[in-house]
């Protein structure tokens, strides 16, 4: 799949450019048809304008990071937009799972010549077959015992796509990942209006489930045309509960060769995210547990009647690679969140350590006040107050 090209414009000057850009893009239409096409129909009838439609793609001049995928305009949403928050209860789950599956990708398909796009191939109806392909009858009411036996394992397929610049001033599909979402908590009924009962699931139990649908889902994926070739990378992500104040995290992944119907070796995913103040966080990472508790204690001192800090801790390989923190407050007056952002800076600067990613939101009943943000290895806090 190929499509046309254009950079985005930028400068005082745009305004006085549109008459020429929408003529330019006419005429990149136009001429680049022949490509693909002579342009009519064999008994020399115009092709119709479905035919001859092209889209015209425009790569931003801006990057957010070195580690970030551009992102294609004019923004397309993917085939399936929407489903994934009728099959995955929990809204920590679902950013996690879409920002997560962009993170894992990297390692695959490179942001330095890749761009990213949604999931243009998988559909609502795709997706809902899988699932009810891979899960036992819900709608059943059983026993506990066989409920337990065959508990619901897959949650959901999220699809992404990766673009590249060819030579021609076109771009195409270069790579798509695929990430499968599985339970760590099955919730059931054997009754109708009777007590829901939980099963737990292992990430052993979550692994082999996954692995099975992976494998299952790459000859499935062949099948569509647009993806007969192109190199794949899937990955697993076990949730967490609906009730959880963290997301869950990715397991495994494992490439799939361009044009192969194979999954290659599975790779470990050694990352989870731990909340503060947790139990396992005082227990497993009790560093980072104090330095928050010390934060705290010391807004604690400039507003002894707010709610309480809270954390989140990324760790990959038992390191800590981002915190974020939130300070729920109530304000009376601008000046009073200037001042207070002034002094969150200063103990920020002096608490935190500079090898990890930091984000500290302070925030109000109605919406976020202030933002600190400082990339890891950084030695100064960029700070935003909202007006």
């Amino acid at each position: 799949m190929k499509r046309h090209l254009k950079k985005k414009q930028t400068g005082s000057d745009l305004k006085m450019r549109k008459f020429i850009l929408l003529i330019s893009v006419l005429l990149i239409v136009t001429s680049c048809a022949p490509s693909r096409d002579s342009g009519k129909s064999e008994d020399n009838e115009p092709e119709t304008e479905e035919a001859t439609e092209e889209k015209v793609s425009i790569i931003p001049n801006y990057k957010v990071s070195e580690n970030q995928y551009q992102i294609m305009l004019p923004y397309q949403p993917s085939e399936a937009r929407g489903t994934i928050t009728n099959q995955i209860a929990n809204r920590l789950d679902i950013d996690e799972m879409e920002e997560g599956l962009r993170r894992h990708s990297v390692k695959s398909f490179n942001p330095d010549d890749h761009f990213f796009e949604e999931g243009q191939y998988l559909t609502t109806d795709f997706i809902f077959d899988k699932i009810e392909e891979n899960n036992p009858d819900q709608k059943k009411l059983k026993s506990r015992e066989d409920h337990e036996n065959n508990p619901r394992i897959f949650s959901h397929i999220l699809e992404q796509n990766y673009l590249k610049k060819t030579n021609d001033d076109n771009v195409e599909l270069a790579g798509v990942s695929f990430g499968i979402a599985l339970k760590s908590v099955y919730r059931y009924q054997t009754k109708e209006g009777g007590p829901f009962y939980e099963y737990k699931i292992s990430k052993k139990e979550a692994t082999e489930k996954g692995e099975e649908i992976a494998s299952n889902l790459v000859k499935e994926l062949r099948k569509i045309e647009e993806l007969e070739n192109v190199p794949m990378m899937i990955a697993l992500y076990q949730e967490e509960s609906v009730a959880s104040q963290v997301p869950g995290n990715f397991i495994k992944q494992a490439n799939v060769k361009a044009g192969s119907d194979k999954l290659g070796k599975w790779e470990n995913i050694a990352e989870k995210y731990v909340q503060f103040p947790s139990t396992e966080g005082k227990k497993d990472y009790v560093d980072d547990y104090e330095k928050v508790n010390k934060f705290g204690t010391l807004v604690a001192e400039y507003f002894p009647n707010y709610v309480g800090v809270i954390g989140e801790g990324l760790y990959i390989e038992d390191n800590l690679i981002s915190l974020s923190i939130n300070i729920p407050i109530e304000f009376y007056g601008k000046n009073e969140i200037i001042g207070f952002t002034q002094y969150i800076y200063g103990l920020a600067d002096k608490t935190f350590s500079k090898n990890h990613e930091l984000e500290i939101k302070v925030t109000s009943s109605n919406q976020v006040e202030s933002i600190l943000y400082r990339e890891a290895n950084e030695d100064k806090l960029n700070v935003h107050i909202l007006h």
